[in-house]
């Protein structure tokens, strides 16, 4: 599981980066972990489950669209992602240095993953 919550956290933090949502770099490990709220954590998981089938359905999208569509998917995408995140109430620079936390502390990927739909 350890490695799947890495996979899972890199795959998140790669997805905004290639969607090019700002602040969705690879940010070194912070010197201290902040405390991140629950409330900011349930609203991190419900924004990265949401994302996460965005990305399902831009890699769809992506295989079957004509390449004059491309663009126009790409643009939906991003915006469908960064609504995805500023509808749970968390703006796209505090959901990305969330991941960026959860990347580098197991204690905080771990409090998340707890709280993700994620099928056995």
């Amino acid at each position: 599981m350890r490695a799947c919550a890495k996979s899972f956290i890199a795959a998140m933090l790669i997805a905004a980066g290639h969607f090019g949502v700002p602040g969705a770099g690879w940010a070194q490990a912070p010197s201290a972990v902040p405390n991140i709220s629950e409330q900011k954590l349930d609203a991190a998981a419900a924004a990265a489950e949401r994302v996460m089938h965005l990305k399902q359905n831009f890699t769809e999208q992506m295989a079957n669209a004509d390449p004059a569509d491309r663009a126009r998917i790409v643009d939906d995408t991003k915006q469908a992602i960064a609504s995805a995140v500023t509808d749970q109430g968390l703006s796209i620079e505090e959901y990305t240095s969330i991941l960026e936390v959860a990347q580098n502390d197991d204690a905080v990927r771990k409090r998340i993953l707890r709280r993700l739909q994620l099928p056995n």
